[in-house]
């Protein structure tokens, strides 16, 4: 599946939403860093030319970083920086909840966002240009390679 083929799956109660979000996140992505298809979602990743190792779990993908779906109840938005990082974490959930009426629904890496009209896009707009390319490489070396 390609990501225009993904795009055009998208249910219509959440497609203008997730293409918002998606823009945003191509509208502050750092150099380095590529669009794909990744896990059967949207993934943004170092590609091989930059980490040529690839990521540990299976060294022929890239190495991810973030990623957009459309699930059944929500648009999710996985950035790996929020797993990585604790005050990183705090201070996203510190700023969404200035401007969101509902309780953050995070994972370990991921949010959901199943309020559609609540998507923080300035706030991930804020996220996804806080590491860079290397950055997330050193990160990733340091913490989290196995």
């Amino acid at each position: 599946m390609t990501i225009q083929e993904y795009i055009a799956a998208v249910p219509e109660d959440k497609a203008a939403f997730f293409e918002r979000l998606r823009g945003k996140i191509m509208e502050n992505l750092p150099a380095g860093f590529e669009e794909v298809m990744n896990y059967g979602m949207i993934g943004y990743v170092v590609p091989h030319s930059l980490y040529p190792a690839g990521y540990h779990c299976n060294p022929k993908d890239p190495l991810p970083f973030m990623g957009l779906a459309s699930q059944k109840l929500s648009i999710t938005f996985y950035h790996m920086g929020l797993y990585a990082d604790e005050e990183l974490t705090d201070w996203f959930v510190r700023e969404y909840s200035k401007t969101a009426r509902h309780k953050t629904d995070m994972g370990k890496s991921c949010i959901r966002f199943k309020y559609f009209e609540e998507i923080p896009f300035e706030l991930i707009g804020e996220l996804v240009k806080k590491i860079s390319a290397e950055s997330w490489i050193r990160i990733y070396d340091s913490r989290l390679k196995r």
